[in-house]
């Protein structure tokens, strides 16, 4: 849908909470060549990003936003030429230390394909996998990470629009394509105020400002219209912005 409007939540919604997990970190080389189809918007020097995940609670259902990188990575460093990548916990040690078992997670939901939010996803086999459709079709193949939701009767909700997650206005996948084909970010309408999980919508806080395009996006005409409906959203509803690469807004 092109409106940025979402259903209005229940006047007794569930109780709904949002904690943060790392999932990862990486220095980007060269941030401007890595990060913007437009050479010189940014500076040609390395900077860290940071790659967070979100648990969020609704009542007795647990969702988790996005997985980051591969637990195999843990304790390592990977340079894969253009950035290094870094893993000091895995999501399951982390959620342990709040009392959540793999087997409690109700839905996993993926912003989109790349292997920086996809990393840990079979570790909660029993979940369903909310995610893009086309995102989901990509990632099949001979290092696929969502091997336990390609098998006969696992629950799989793939989407190539909006998504009321929990049918009552609280949670939405926003459906903001551009950077991959069913890219999705994830506005939370939490009793404090509203929050917008950004996805890749944007890598950093300058992106926003000036809305760079990554070469690597499969739209820049999408990736710019994304941009223009996520902006709305957050205007229409005043939700604080998190933008899940940027270090600066782990502290949400």
């Amino acid at each position: 849908s092109p409106e940025a409007a979402l259903p209005e939540a229940r006047s007794t919604p569930a109780k709904l909470s949002l904690t943060r997990l790392d999932c990862g970190s990486a220095t980007i080389k060269n941030f401007d060549k890595f990060f913007s189809d437009k050479p010189g918007l940014y500076e040609s020097a390395p900077r860290d990003i940071t790659d967070s995940c979100y648990l969020i609670r609704h009542g007795d259902q647990l969702l988790l936003w996005d997985t980051g990188l591969d637990a195999a990575l843990k304790g390592q460093t990977l340079d894969t030429g253009d950035m290094i990548l870094r893993l000091n916990h895995t999501l399951v040690e982390q959620l342990a230390q709040i009392g959540v078992k793999p087997e409690d997670i109700d839905i996993v939901g993926i912003s989109h394909e790349h292997a920086d939010h996809t990393g840990q996803a079979a570790q909660f086999p029993n979940a369903e996998l909310l995610i893009g459709t086309k995102d989901f079709e990509d990632t099949k193949g001979e290092k696929d990470p969502f091997g336990p939701w390609r098998k006969d009767g696992a629950r799989v909700h793939s989407a190539s629009g909006d998504v009321d997650v929990f049918e009552d206005g609280s949670v939405m996948a926003l459906h903001v394509p551009g950077h991959t084909p069913d890219h999705m970010a994830l506005p939370v309408k939490l009793a404090s105020g509203p929050v917008l999980l950004s996805g890749d919508t944007y890598h950093s806080r300058d992106a926003r400002e000036k809305r760079g395009v990554p070469p690597f996006n499969t739209s820049r005409e999408q990736s710019l219209q994304s941009m223009d409906r996520f902006e709305k959203l957050a205007k229409e509803t005043g939700a604080k912005v998190v933008i899940q690469h940027e270090p600066r807004d782990i502290a949400f």
